[in-house]
């Protein structure tokens, strides 16, 4: 049985909404269920740097983090970014080329599947058989889309679904003025089942399509991963532009899109956003019984992992200011994702023993049912 939490929620909603005037906010019956997340991811930032007293990132560090459940073991499960965001969406361990973060954008050669459904070989761009969770998604008839920063700036690419043709080099590696899009932070363009459908120029588009979206449940798709470019996620510091970068720039941006988030219809209703990092600075630590996966000898290079990080998981559903201490990672993320919607474990995600989002996250109030009303 996969696991639906329906939970009772009251003045959680106001917690988790601060700052938005008592009248706006909708009221709120039970029982309720985890209907539309929302997923933001940071780049390469140590756990003490972001998390600490001396944060550069106070509104996620210190505000946001009052109004929401704080995951202080989250780690990310490979290094460089490239695997960390393979990971979260299809539970596949790192390959020698995404280690790399995929300089040339190669095909997979796969030449078998190991435990846990682990496409065996090389390469870059996975072959339609190796499922995503947007593949689930399609399938179970649900929405989802990818919100990229600048993904549209480029005079020569196309403005959705963009990534290098095959065999080609991938010229966002480094940013661009005016176009600091990074194809490796978007991992659904390593995926066949997407790049080759003709729904991707519809579903993997820029970040200015996220306002219009928000505007109503019924436009704001079931899973929105939604992907800063690189001077607003941390990675650049200076910035291309000038800007100062790192989590000074990431905390600016967040200021101006977790409120979106926050104060939108579907969030409301049902909604959850987690806010996390591919993986830390300067630490290739593993936790949760990561395997070691079958393509690389060490999935964090010099270390068998990613690094703690830390993640913030901000909805109705949890209790403000609270902490679990639960032992996470990105293939917890995964599954944690797939038990919301209701679908089948991938790849690393089915791991026997490792933790999905339970009652450590779905804590406020008492769970009532596992399973949603209508399925």
């Amino acid at each position: 049985m996969h696991r639906r939490w329906i939970v009772s929620v009251t003045a959680v909603v106001a917690s988790v909404l601060g700052g938005i005037p008592a009248a706006s906010a909708p009221a709120v019956a039970a029982p309720r269920w985890v209907g539309h997340v929302f997923v933001i991811n940071l780049e390469n930032k140590d756990f003490a740097a972001t998390w600490g007293p001396d944060s550069p990132a106070p509104y996620l560090s210190t505000t946001l983090r009052a109004r929401g459940l704080f995951l202080s073991r989250y780690f990310g499960v490979a290094h460089h970014s490239l695997p960390d965001y393979i990971a979260q969406i299809s539970g596949q361990g790192p390959s020698g080329q995404t280690q790399a973060d995929c300089p040339e954008n190669t095909e997979f050669e796969r030449t078998g599947t190991g435990a846990f459904d682990q496409a065996l070989g090389d390469g870059c761009v996975y072959p339609a058989s190796v499922v995503t969770i947007a593949d689930q998604l399609d399938a179970a008839g649900l929405a989802w889309k990818a919100y990229q920063e600048d993904i549209g700036k480029s005079s020569s690419a196309p403005a959705t679904c963009r990534h290098p043709n095959l065999a080609a080099t991938d010229t966002t590696l480094e940013a661009r003025r005016g176009d600091q899009y990074a194809t490796r932070h978007n991992p659904f363009m390593y995926f066949h089942s997407v790049i080759d459908s003709p729904t991707c120029r519809d579903k993997v588009v820029g970040l200015d399509a996220l306002t219009r979206d928000l505007a109503t449940v019924d436009t704001t798709p079931a899973l929105s991963y939604i992907t800063p470019n690189l001077c607003n996620d941390g990675h650049d510091d200076p910035c291309v532009d000038g800007r100062p970068g790192g989590l000074v720039a990431a905390d600016k941006w967040l200021r101006v899109w977790v409120p979106k988030i926050l104060r939108s219809p579907a969030f409301r209703q049902d909604g959850m956003l987690v806010i996390t990092f591919d993986e830390a600075e300067d630490d290739s630590r593993a936790c949760c019984g990561s395997p070691a996966p079958p393509n690389v000898d060490r999935a964090g290079i010099t270390g068998p992992g990613g690094g703690r990080v830390g993640a913030l998981v901000l909805s109705p559903l949890v209790r403000p200011g609270s902490t679990s201490r639960v032992p996470y990672n990105h293939y917890s993320l995964l599954c944690s994702l797939e038990d919301a919607f209701g679908l089948v474990h991938l790849g690393y995600a089915a791991q026997p023993g490792l933790a999905c989002f339970g009652s450590d996250v779905y804590g406020s109030a008492q769970p009532v049912s596992l399973i949603r009303p209508d399925g």
